[in-house]
């Protein structure tokens, strides 16, 4: 279970290829040795419909990293370094590129088909 959130400023979703952003961390996330399954993996943007940051150009992309605990530090250290990079390739030209570790405590439900 990793689930990446990438929240992002307006527009970039016009600019920018989200889709295969999300495509490529599924990939890279699905093929890491601490993930279990690709069935585990989920990854999404939700564009932010208002903002303000202190750097020029005006945009950001945060993505928050879920991780449901018990990885050793070197790996989810790994980890939010696959998202960073994965930022950077696909939004070199975005002002602000950010990424944050969240541990998922238990419970945590699951229903899928």
């Amino acid at each position: 279970m990793p689930h990446i959130v990438i929240e992002h400023s307006t527009g970039l979703d016009r600019s920018h290829d989200l889709q295969a952003l999300c495509d490529t961390l599924w990939q890279r996330f699905a093929s890491h040795h601490s993930v279990k399954g690709p069935d585990t993996v989920r990854t999404r943007t939700i564009a932010a419909t208002a903002g303000r940051i202190g750097v020029e150009p005006q945009t950001f992309a945060h993505a928050t990293l879920l991780l449901i605990p018990g990885r050793s530090e070197e790996t989810r250290a790994d980890l939010a370094q696959i998202v960073m990079d994965e930022l950077q390739a696909h939004m070199p030209d975005v002002g602000s590129l950010t990424v944050r570790l969240t541990d998922l405590n238990p419970p945590y439900l699951k229903r899928m088909l």
